[in-house]
């Protein structure tokens, strides 16, 4: 997905609409619903829940402490839904070489800054730089190593699955601008 013309070059970024986002809140959701009908079940000394006893549980402090992390499930589970409604971080990476401008658009939260648009020029760029760190919890990050401040992330942590999708994807931004990789 990358529509490319001679001079123009706009790479899309996927933003909080991934299916971990959606298995999350949803897992999220379920769990914080179990433990508010558990902390309601044991208020009125009934089973709402077929498989689930109320009757060892006492409402206070059992009870109101398994409803108080319900409601707190359900709060960390509507904002990861909102994020996804929002599409939070999603946007493009655009390089334009006939006006020798890079723009940044990412969607934020909805306010006064929803859109966020930040702009370089082309010739601050350096360099494409690969960040990759391989284990349990693997990080590939793309960078753009700019002159004078400091180095600008392209993609999100978990964008590349594997290293040489990252290392064709740099290639080919390296390719366009005439730069060198860094990193690796």
């Amino acid at each position: 997905m990358n529509p490319q013309v001679e001079d123009i070059r706009i790479d899309f970024v996927t933003g909080s609409r991934r299916v971990s986002n959606f298995c999350w809140a949803s897992i999220i959701l379920s769990g914080a619903l179990g433990f508010c009908a558990v902390g309601f079940s044991s208020y009125l000394q009934k089973d709402s829940i077929p498989f689930l006893s109320a009757e060892q549980i006492v409402f206070i402090p059992q009870g109101l402490v398994t409803f108080f992390y319900g409601i707190a499930g359900s709060f960390i589970s509507f904002y990861l839904w909102f994020t996804i409604w929002w599409n939070i971080g999603s946007g493009y990476n655009r390089f334009d070489k006939r006006k020798g401008i890079f723009s940044l658009f990412r969607w934020g939260f909805p306010g006064k800054n929803r859109r966020i648009l930040i702009q370089f020029s082309i010739e601050d760029i350096q360099a494409i730089r690969m960040e990759v760190q391989e284990g349990f919890l693997s990080r590939r990050v793309l960078y753009i190593r700019m002159k004078s401040q400091q180095d600008v992330p392209l993609s999100r942590l978990e964008e590349y699955s594997t290293l040489e999708e990252m290392e064709t994807r740099a290639a080919d931004l390296a390719r366009f601008l005439k730069l060198s990789i860094e990193g690796v």
